[in-house]
């Protein structure tokens, strides 16, 4: 009982660190990409990843953790996966209306939920996708506004939900699998998807803003954002690692949606954003919909445990003192008595 308790306390900060973390850092990239006009999201994200790495590092040195080593292939094609998702993320808002985009992030949890069930026989039951439905609903109604279709654009969004989904998927399977945690696999995998970004990112912002990263005139006040920006990335990466490990690829887009409705009341009550009643039903239906579904999880690793533990029934008063392997010797010699 008191591992499980740990555990559960371990979900929570990890839930609560991811949410803190995402919050702040979205308010600081819009007063950085809004404010002052520094609208190179990708760069900015190889950014993140590379201080990432080097604080996780200097943790490496100072022995908060051990790094266990993984098979290169597997963190490479990890890494590079993770990456190429972050690119076409952002060129799928580059190509699409604001609306489409947002649809596309509400299709990654049935299209995680599909691949789940296909490839790892996962079961979800009614209820768990009856709570993602409402939640997806309510979410919709508070952040999708215009969708405006075209064809390059749509192909960007259908191979940012794959790559989006597999990687997730993927980060949940190597920690469990490998036996590794979330901070080995992002020190391990952290530098090939920093590398791929820094690599594109000039290239795919370029394309997407029309204007060149180092060609930016960088203030102190631009530079001192872009180093909380940093910092606070690295609390991101971690508990984004850590949420999918501890619960399911599932649970952090749940915990995602939550994020985006913190923001949109954020960005009402601190930046005064535009919000309408339209925004407030959306959310409030989102929030029951999470409510749901954590409900209904609860319930059902409750009814899990339960069963895991679950005493085996008695053996019966006749057979109670009966040698295990005993039963074939026993019949044999009373047919040879016969």
């Amino acid at each position: 009982m008191g591992e499980m308790s740990g555990f559960q306390l371990g979900v929570m900060g990890a839930l609560f660190l991811s949410v803190a973390s995402s919050v702040s850092i979205v308010i600081c990239n819009k007063a950085l990409m809004s404010n002052l006009g520094f609208q190179f999201a990708t760069t900015l994200t190889s950014w993140h990843l590379m201080v990432t790495y080097c604080s996780l590092h200097v943790a490496l040195r100072l022995s908060f953790f051990e790094n266990k080593p993984i098979d290169i292939k597997t963190v490479f094609m990890f890494g590079m996966l993770n990456g190429i998702s972050i690119g076409l993320l952002n060129l799928s808002l580059g190509f699409n209306s604001i609306g489409f985009y947002q649809m596309t992030k509400l299709a990654i949890i049935p299209f995680t939920v599909l691949l789940e069930t296909l490839f790892f026989k996962k079961q979800f039951s009614k209820n768990i996708k009856l709570s993602l439905s409402i939640l997806l609903l309510g979410v919709g109604i508070a952040s999708v506004t215009d969708l405006q279709l075209n064809f390059v654009g749509t192909i960007l969004s259908i191979l940012a939900i794959i790559t989006t989904c597999v990687g997730q998927i993927l980060t949940n399977t190597i920690q469990k699998r490998l036996n590794v945690s979330s901070t080995q696999l992002l020190y391990q995998s952290a530098p090939f998807q920093s590398a791929i970004l820094f690599v594109t990112g000039p290239f795919v912002d370029r394309f997407l803003t029309k204007q060149n990263v180092y060609a930016y005139k960088y203030s102190p006040v631009v530079l001192g954002f872009i180093v909380l920006s940093c910092l606070i990335a690295v609390f991101v990466n971690f508990s984004t690692f850590l949420v999918i490990g501890k619960t399911s690829p599932v649970t952090y887009q749940v915990l995602g949606h939550l994020k985006t409705c913190l923001v949109l009341a954020f960005g009402y009550t601190l930046l005064h954003d535009p919000f309408t009643w339209r925004n407030i039903i959306g959310i409030l239906v989102a929030v029951v919909g999470m409510g749901l579904y954590s409900y209904f999880c609860t319930n059902e690793t409750k009814r899990k445990q339960l069963v895991d533990v679950s005493p085996t029934p008695p053996m019966k008063d006749k057979d109670a003192n009966s040698p295990l392997l005993g039963s074939h010797q026993d019949k044999e010699s009373k047919d040879s008595a016969v």
